[in-house]
């Protein structure tokens, strides 16, 4: 493991922030979202389905920001973020993106999409974090609806773990698995060495969707490379009302 004075301690979120809308798109609510990540004082932060333009909205929606969304949110509080594009439409492009309290000293957005209707992408970012003498990686991931086109999806993020990443290197891997069946889990640890946070404390992945009542558990934090790690509980207000996903939060130690 690389050697270090302290332990630093860092805090995780991920959302997919259904574009800055509430469940089946009925109210604009990015100014509430941006409240309630900040209240989470997460370092590093991990969307989905977060609006880089949609000029349509723009012009509709008198609160609509003059800027990307992942900057909005952003503002003050994370000086970094990254943004990797995926689909891409007359009237705007969504994808993921990575907000970060830390430096972030290169990213890069890898396609896995599979077929010609569902774009996605995995958001690599590699941080700077100044009280440490090394490098963290961490992977924003969306993967798709079907199960045709997660298992080889799967294996571009196992090959891109394989290949990018130094083995000794702290890894972060979150975002929305879609994966319902949960055949991700046995994949990633076979193929990269990942642990699921929630699942290694408490035996079980969390519930994530839909928000107000969650059944599936399609959300994830997964890591590797870090000393100790445990879930943080959100409290379903307001959360349960910002989005169809619940979000996950984690406290890693390095």
């Amino acid at each position: 493991m690389h050697q270090k004075n302290t332990q630093s301690t860092l805090r995780i979120l991920t959302v997919n922030t259904h574009k800055g809308f509430t469940i089946f798109n009925r109210r604009f609510i990015l100014h509430e979202l941006r409240d309630a990540i900040r209240a989470t004082e997460a370092d590093i932060v991990f969307l989905q389905e977060v609006l880089g333009a949609h000029h349509r909205h723009a012009r509709r929606l008198a609160h609509w920001p003059t800027t990307s969304q992942y900057e909005f949110l952003a503002d003050t509080i994370w000086s970094d973020f990254a943004y990797g594009r995926n689909a891409v439409y007359p009237y705007g492009h969504h994808g993921n993106a990575v907000l970060s309290k830390y430096p972030i000293a290169g990213y890069d957005n890898v396609d896995v999409s599979i077929g010609k209707h569902e774009r996605r992408g995995l958001l690599h970012c590699v941080l700077r974090p100044p009280m440490l003498d090394f490098d963290v990686h961490a992977i924003c991931v969306h993967l798709g609806l079907r199960e045709w086109q997660r298992a080889p999806q799967l294996d571009i993020l196992c090959s891109l773990i394989q290949e990018r990443i130094p083995s000794r290197a702290p890894l972060f891997v979150a975002g929305d698995f879609n994966d319902w069946r949960m055949r991700g889990q046995s994949v990633l640890d076979r193929c990269a060495g990942l642990k699921e946070i929630h699942f290694e404390k408490h035996g079980h992945l969390a519930r994530t969707f839909p928000a107000r009542f969650p059944l599936f558990r399609l959300d994830r934090i997964y890591v590797r490379n870090v000393d100790s790690f445990r879930t943080v509980k959100l409290s379903r207000h307001p959360w349960s009302k910002l989005s169809d996903h619940a979000p996950l939060a984690a406290e890693v130690s390095l």
